[in-house]
């Protein structure tokens, strides 16, 4: 059994499959899930898990080289804002560019957010 890190069975699978290039869709509960991607759904209640609780436990074990996120969360949601802000090469298009992209994931991981905008599209990287 795992003693750190994230314990999720599923979601460690998922994630070590990942491979350079791929897009990891993490949103909140009024996202569309694209058809197509593999989805791991951790929304239990409204808020829980956070989107922020559940960004930083994938950021703690995916090497992230680029990141999108919608433009309007910088007005309807700034403390998502402010997390999208610390990603590394963030671009921020309309939501309903977001939602066009997403569908190109290859995993959904759905929190239980319940705040507007609360999604972003992480772009996995190398760690060499």
């Amino acid at each position: 059994m795992k003693k750190t890190g994230i314990l999720n069975r599923r979601l460690a699978g998922e994630l070590a499959g990942l491979g350079h290039g791929d897009g990891v869709l993490v949103c909140d509960v009024g996202m569309p899930v694209p058809d197509g991607p593999r989805v791991v759904d951790l929304a239990f209640r409204a808020g829980v898990p956070s989107f922020a609780d559940v960004l930083d436990g994938l950021l703690a074990e995916l090497v992230v080289e680029g990141a999108t996120g919608a433009a309007e969360v910088r007005e309807a949601n700034p403390g998502a804002a402010r997390l999208l802000a610390a990603l590394p090469a963030l671009e921020l298009v309309p939501h309903e560019r977001l939602k066009e992209l997403s569908a190109g994931a290859r995993l959904v991981v759905r929190t239980g957010e319940a705040r507007p905008y609360a999604n972003v599209l992480l772009r996995c990287g190398v760690f060499f």
